[in-house]
């Protein structure tokens, strides 16, 4: 697979340590996931034994400092990882995605000392696998009008009742991070979050979904029936756990741009190494004018989303707000991941069609990152509201 050759914005990393991380990434996909890509896709397998390994090598505490068994790196460090992971497949990517940015990204920035140090180390090596529950099955971008209710005990402590759908690792995560509301409905203050061990009684995985795309990414409901939690699995302060939720979301956005980008990257690699191949009329399809313009729209337009999601990064590691920025870097490049598959696809022609060539599924799981993390509707609604504000 040739890589994209474009000029790399600066980063916050040093050039010779960003490029090590980078070949890291690359091999470490190419080794042990491009054999199994399809595999894993066809069976909707999750194979939870490869994000030990991706532990290892640190990819599962990317942004958690050292003290805490972490790999103690910034925002281009990691956009980098996510986009290698994701171009050979989307479905790794975004499990890493979610591990690092929402689950634990959330008891990295609003846990008490004591909760890091007891969850941190395990998420950050790959012992623990991390979900993070926010959406419900009749709210979804409504998060004010959650019906999951926390019910706090004499004791202190919390019973959970309710449910979570479309929750990445809801079946295998170990560790999660769930909001539920412990106030008034569409109070921002009426909602917290806590912390969730698998073996809690009364918690439990529910329905795996079947998903058009991203199907090695393990996608499944969450549920609560007289789940009981101690007063220390609060995470911050009750009654912070939507406004925690919205700031995670922040970086969360960096996290889709970044898997988008991969994905459109990888889409492009495959397009353009077909186009060079492929030959009709006695030449290869690169050299008619329609076939290279779609080539060129394509690189300029990838190459534009990596501005806008390195741009981001550097604003997040130099803690700036970033919402408008996040939300700018995940609307564009979620969308220029679509155009990119689609026009790989077209680029194919018919075999593109085909389980045959890997350009379907880029053409698959591409979809998912315009509408998870705030659909591309919400990003413009994030970033109307912040113009009209300033």
């Amino acid at each position: 697979m040739t890589a994209i050759t474009t000029s790399p914005p600066t980063t916050t990393a040093g050039d010779e340590q960003l490029e090590l991380i980078r070949q890291s990434a690359r091999d470490f996909a190419r080794t042990h996931i491009l054999p199994h890509v399809m595999e894993w896709d066809k069976k909707q397998f999750f194979p939870r034994d490869l994000f030990t390994k991706m532990g290892e090598y640190g990819f599962l505490g990317v942004l958690v400092p050292e003290a805490y068994g972490g790999s103690g790196l910034a925002y281009a460090e990691y956009i980098t990882i996510i986009d290698e992971i994701a171009q050979v497949c989307g479905s790794i990517g975004l499990s890493v995605a979610a591990h690092n940015s929402l689950c634990t990204n959330h008891i990295l920035a609003f846990a008490s000392e004591e909760q890091k140090q007891k969850y941190l180390p395990d998420l950050a090596s790959g012992t623990h696998l991390g979900a993070w529950g926010l959406t419900e099955p009749n709210t979804g971008s409504d998060a004010g009008r959650m019906r999951t209710v926390a019910e706090k005990q004499a004791d202190g402590g919390y019973i959970l009742n309710g449910a979570k759908n479309f929750i990445t690792h809801g079946i295998s995560g170990d560790i999660c991070v769930v909001i539920a509301r412990t106030g008034e409905l569409l109070d921002s203050h009426g909602m917290t979050a806590f912390i969730v061990e698998r073996g809690d009684e009364g918690f439990r995985g529910g329905k795996k979904e079947d998903k058009l795309g991203m199907r090695a990414s393990e996608t499944a409901e969450i549920i609560f029936e007289n789940c009981y939690l101690p007063a220390d699995r609060v995470i911050g302060e009750v009654g912070e756990g939507f406004i925690q939720s919205m700031k995670i979301l922040d970086g969360g956005r960096i996290s889709i741009a970044a898997l988008s980008l991969g994905i459109a990257k990888g889409a492009m690699d495959a397009a353009l190494a077909y186009s060079k191949e492929r030959e009709q009329f006695g030449k290869s399809i690169s050299r008619f004018q329609a076939i290279s313009f779609k080539l060129a729209d394509m690189a300029t337009e990838i190459e534009a989303a990596e501005l806008l999601t390195r741009n981001a990064g550097l604003l997040k590691d130099a803690g700036e707000p970033v919402t408008r920025q996040s939300a700018m870097a995940k609307l564009f490049a979620s969308e220029t991941s679509v155009r990119v598959a689609n026009e790989a696809v077209q680029i194919f022609g018919g075999y593109g069609f085909t389980k045959e060539y890997p350009v379907e599924k880029y053409y698959r799981d591409c979809k998912l990152c315009t509408i998870g993390e705030g659909t591309s509707e919400i990003q413009r609604l994030v970033i109307s509201r912040d113009l009209l504000k300033k």
